[in-house]
């Protein structure tokens, strides 16, 4: 393909498991984070501040912005972004954890696997 054929858009699929070793921080930044948005309507504000108190992965979904990832890269804008956030039971050592095991069907031999070690 040349240049003028390929698409200027790129996936980028990225999936995190965090440990959450303070909550109550989590939620006092989501709670500040809310607080300091002047554009938020106060029924939107007052719905928000319950889901962030009642729920920790609410909380730092609040806090993470996709584009705080991109925002820096030269020549990179944010087209869209979506992402969630759960509670879940973790087990590094499980093989139900192999990052990247749910895009093996998906794989078309593009991606490269960065591991940190």
């Amino acid at each position: 393909m040349s240049t003028s054929e390929t698409s200027r858009f790129v996936r980028l699929r990225v999936e995190l498991v965090v440990e959450i070793d303070d909550t109550d921080a989590v939620t006092k930044a989501a709670l500040g984070r809310i607080a300091d948005d002047p554009d938020m309507p106060e029924g939107e504000r007052t719905y928000t501040e319950s889901a962030v108190t009642e729920d920790t992965a609410e909380a730092l979904a609040y806090l993470i912005d996709p584009n705080d990832l991109v925002s820096e890269v030269p020549g990179v804008e944010l087209a869209q972004a979506s992402w969630s956030s759960e509670l879940i039971d973790y087990d590094p050592d499980s093989p139900e954890w192999d990052l990247g095991a749910d895009d093996e069907a998906d794989d078309d031999g593009d991606d490269e696997e960065v591991g940190l070690r």
